[in-house]
């Protein structure tokens, strides 16, 4: 699979990805889902207001009933507006032009003086907002020469009449039936070619011209040569036919773009794949069929019941999925929307079909542009399991347009096992060998799928030409005892591969000679604990082929013969991630590092190699690396390095984003939880911050659980206190500028060791590692005890739940965004438990806040997007947490935020989140009124039937008493 088409699949449609390119120098953090946008014509704006439940409101929200798991998150990638050499996907990420207007929502009363009953989308603070509505940087994207930068200009925040457009969703995919694309697909509104001259420096920018006013562009590519950008375009949206994309190309050297297709007719369909380059004149684009007609209409009266049957009595377990099939007219939609002709478009305007009308879900050319490997999926769909797990077949063609073949036709999947390190039954990860004209591999499953059935071995990867002479069975390539995680291609005498097994932690590298058979076997490489980021000895460094694959680089040093390769890594140590770049003896062990981090000032990091534009071989000392540079202060830049003298030089020179917070401080603070294990957390405190002068501040702890195998590797540091401090749209640091100390990322482990499952102690582990965190920020004199707020997202909303009711000593109230509450509802597994609800009830209701609701006794606001489509944390997850909140009087207040999913896009609604978020602060943090006397004899003034106030004035009787407790605990810690 090409490395450019991976990302655009991985960064926005949230598909599982391979160990290999997990670890992929090349693969970028995805875009900010962020975008700001005018007011698009013609696109009314339903105007709904944020649901605000509160105990002086008895207004409720019904919701959807289907929930989903929380997938574990990956780790972060420093590129932070760097796009992969050959393709800018664009569905995350948006762009603006300086001079747009901001939206401006309804109601702009300053927070301070706002009527908490008044309806409207409400502002932060000024020193919070001008943040927020700071102009983002460009994305950059390298030629494959690597000769030429694209500038590629985007916005910050869209309004909501962008969220509040019609989507349709369906099988766990959510469609712009106008744009017949993924909905909520941001763009970009300009591009910027530079030359990159030898010295570095960039030449004057040449802008691409000739897209009609307003041009919305998404999925730019690089031709393979660098000749040309492809991309589409959405110009505007009078009407259906305006909004759909277009193919458009651009010529490099002259910046002039244009209409791909000579039909007015022809447009993308892009709620799958899209568009790629086959040669350097020729595209292959998935398209709306012309003989497409309109929508299905859904029938008045049903044609019958909606029944499901297991009669069979199969075990089918499934997690919570969203947006699932509910009926045959939900089929006919999906299947509408999602059909695609595939067609070969050439520069020229010449056009030819590929194979019948289907739902093709990727398409891949061989690397010698012979053939296409397409992947369709088909009925019977399913009302129980997203479209993942529907009926797929594999075929390839001749990329004129010839049918040569079907690797295989797999049967819908319900019954893939929940345990973990489950796969589908049959081929799967079928793609092109990078380093072979056209030569596939793929994987079978020897336990059935079945993570829980012992058998050895476990997979076996296979290889074949595309075309195998008559009764050539495929080559076992090779066989592995855990399961497979990808392959990094090489050549005939070279390819590592890739194996993990999740209960264990273990991951494993394989070094395999594919071209040999019998004479060389294949050796462990690396064995070691997938959680131990201390041994982690680097991923290799990839290579661009004339055929536009990417291959491990091998790097002649002088006259020597040996086999080497350049390892590029994290460093992760005790004192923090200082990267590196290894010149590693394939053959020996033997390694020299060759680059390593200034680890007193900076994070840098390895971003690409540079010299890989030749074919031929590439010698050490002719070495160019592309390079990010950063520190606490000073935002990432880019930097080419050049072998032999190393000597970097900076090609952007980005301005600081927010140089408001330009001086903050951030420190790296290490301390112990009570059973031993080592905790790391990153401090920050705002400008000017002096502790002699000003004293304990009030504190925002925010944070997210994580599971270990062992003590060890929960204790070990991760991240550098010298990376730059990026601020998103919702993040916690936006409070530096309100003058709060931060405390982000403590380390939260839950640890289970052996045989033990780490959520039977999930509470214990929880709050100790709290406890932690909390002491550590008080003596070290930054916080006050009773100004501490908790606070997290999605996993980290359930986390703060966890803590108010748990640990009620501890903070003095807390902020959960988007969270699931009560695990019932999420019975077959949530997050890293594979369990289901019978097989560990006492675990699921332990861990459950929902249950321990009436333990609560802290303020605790509620933010949840009201079309959440994250597995597990559907809204109403949110909304019966607070109903039991409220029946038994705990101070809470719950924001449903509307058009809005797991994450917050709108600029309405950010605003709005951070001006609830602020309040609830400075309310029962910096002012604390929640153990105000005052308080409780104001709320008990005038409220002559208002059941509500009398719930408030008894809050803040029992938070007086908890204040106490409070001192106790302290004193007494302190004494220990």
């Amino acid at each position: 699979m090409r490395l450019h088409k991976v990302y655009h699949r991985f960064s926005s449609h949230s598909l599982p990805t391979p160990l290999s390119l997990l670890h992929h120098h090349h693969l970028p953090k995805p875009l900010s889902s962020s975008s700001r946008s005018p007011l698009p014509k013609a696109v009314p704006l339903p105007f709904r207001f944020p649901a605000l439940h509160s105990p002086t409101s008895s207004s409720g929200t019904c919701y959807n009933t289907s929930s989903h798991l929380k997938p574990i998150p990956m780790p972060s990638s420093r590129i932070h507006n760097l796009v992969p050499v050959n393709a800018v996907a664009v569905e995350d990420g948006a762009a603006s032009n300086a001079s747009d207007p901001p939206h401006q929502p309804t109601h702009s009363a300053s927070p301070e003086n706002q009527d908490l009953g008044a309806n409207g989308y409400q502002f932060p603070p000024p020193e919070i907002r001008d943040i927020v509505d700071a102009p983002p940087l460009p994305a950059l994207s390298f030629s494959p020469q690597r000769d030429k930068i694209l500038f590629l200009r985007r916005r910050s925040l869209p309004p909501l009449a962008e969220l509040a457009r019609p989507e349709e969703k369906l099988a766990g995919v959510r469609i712009d039936g106008k744009c017949n694309s993924r909905s909520r697909m941001s763009f970009y509104t300009g591009i910027g070619i530079h030359l990159l001259n030898a010295d570095g420096t960039l030449g004057p920018e040449k802008e691409i011209t000739g897209l009609p006013h307003g041009a919305k562009i998404n999925f730019v590519t690089w031709s393979k040569d660098g000749r040309h950008l492809s991309f589409s375009v959405r110009a505007d949206e009078d009407d259906d036919s305006g909004s759909k994309l277009k193919v458009w190309v651009a010529d490099v050297e002259t910046g002039k773009a244009r209409l791909l297709f000579h039909s007015p007719d022809v447009y993308v369909n892009a709620v799958f794949d899209n568009f790629v380059w086959v040669n350097n004149s020729t595209l292959l684009v998935c398209t709306i069929p012309l003989s497409r007609g309109e929508p299905p209409k859904k029938r008045f009266v049903p044609s019958g019941p909606k029944i499901q049957s297991n009669e069979q009595k199969n075990v089918i377990q499934t997690r919570t999925f969203q947006d699932l099939l509910k009926d045959e007219y939900d089929e006919d939609l999906f299947e509408y929307y999602a059909t695609t002709q595939l067609v070969v478009a050439s520069l020229d305007g010449s056009v030819e079909p590929i194979g019948p009308p289907a739902i093709y879900t990727s398409m891949e050319p061989s690397p010698d542009e012979q053939y296409i490997l397409s992947t369709s999926i088909h009925r019977p769909f399913s009302f129980i399991v997203p479209c993942g797990r529907f009926p797929k077949k594999v075929q390839v063609w001749t990329a004129n347009g010839k049918f040569v073949r079907e690797l295989c036709d797999l049967p819908l999947a319900e019954d893939i096992p929940i345990t973990f390190n489950s796969v589908r039954k049959g081929m799967r990860s079928i793609n092109w060998r990078a380093d072979k004209p056209s030569t596939l591999y793929w994987v079978e499953t020897q336990d059935g799928g079945d993570a829980k059935v012992e058998v050895s071995p476990r997979d076996i990867i296979y290889t074949q030409p595309a075309v195998p002479l008559e009764n050539e069975q495929p080559i076992i390539l090779h066989k592995l005892d855990l399961r497979y995680g990808g392959i990094s291609w090489c050549d005939d005498s070279l390819a590592l591969v890739y194996e993990s097994w999740y209960k264990t932690r273990k991951i494993r590298t394989w070094v395999i000679s594919p071209g040999s058979r019998e004479d060389i076997s294949p050796r462990i490489l690396f064995d070691r604990s997938s959680e131990d980021v201390y041994s982690d000895p680097g991923s290799p460094m990839l290579r661009r082929t004339s055929a536009g694959t990417y291959v491990i680089a091998k790097v002649k040093n002088s006259d020597d013969e040996g086999i080497y390769v350049l390892l590029s890594g994290i460093g992760a140590t005790p004192e923090g991630n200082i990267p590196f770049l290894d010149l590693f003896d394939i053959n020996t062990g033997n390694k020299e590092r060759i680059w390593q981090s200034d680890k007193d000032k900076y994070y840098e990091t390895i971003v690409a190699l540079m010299s890989d534009q030749n074919e031929g071989e590439l010698y050490l000392n002719q070495l160019k690396i592309l390079t990010s540079k950063e520190s606490k202060t000073e935002n990432t830049q880019y930097f080419i390095l050049s072998w032999p003298e190393k000597k970097p030089c900076q090609i952007t020179n980005f301005p600081h984003p927010y140089p408001q917070l330009a001086s903050l401080q951030k420190e790296m603070i290490r301390y112990q939880r009570k059973d031993g294990v080592q905790l790391t957390a990153t401090l920050y405190l705002p400008p000017g911050y002096d502790p002699s002068k000003d004293g304990p501040l009030p504190c925002l702890v925010w944070s997210y659980p994580g599971e270990f195998k062992s003590k060890d590797a929960a204790g070990q540091v991760r991240g550098s206190p010298n990376e730059f401090a990026g601020i998103g749209p919702t993040s916690p640091l936006l409070w530096l500028a309100r003058r709060f100390a931060v405390l982000s990322g403590p380390t939260i482990p839950i640890i289970g060791e052996g045989d033990e499952e780490a959520n039977d102690r999930y509470v214990e582990q929880l709050v100790a590692s709290a406890e932690a965190a909390v002491e550590e920020v008080i003596c070290r004199g930054v916080a006050r005890a009773e100004k501490i707020a908790i606070g997290g997202h999605s996993y980290g909303a359930f986390m703060a739940a966890n803590l108010l009711a748990q640990a009620p000593h501890l903070f003095c109230c807390g902020i959960a965004r988007s969270g699931a509450y009560n695990r019932t509802l999420t019975p077959f597994g949530f997050q890293n438990e594979d369990r289901t609800l019978w097989e560990a009830t006492t675990t699921y209701v332990e861990m459950s806040p929902f249950m321990s609701a009436h333990k609560i006794k802290k303020p605790i606001l509620l933010i949840h997007g009201e079309e959440d489509n994250n597995p597990g944390t559907l809204t109403m997850q949110s909304d019966r947490f607070f109903n039991a909140l409220k029946g038994h009087g705990a101070l809470s207040r719950l924001v449903i935020l509307p058009f809005e999913s797991h994450g917050y896009a709108a600029r309405e609604s950010i605003m709005h989140v951070l001006w609830e978020t602020d309040r609830w602060l400075q309310t029962y943090c910096v002012l604390n009124s929640s153990v105000d006397s005052n308080t409780c004899t104001d709320n008990i003034k005038g409220t002559e039937g208002s059941e509500s106030k009398v719930v408030d004035a008894a809050e803040g009787v029992r938070e007086l008493e908890d204040q106490q407790k409070i001192t106790l605990y302290y004193s007494q810690r302190s004494s220990l």
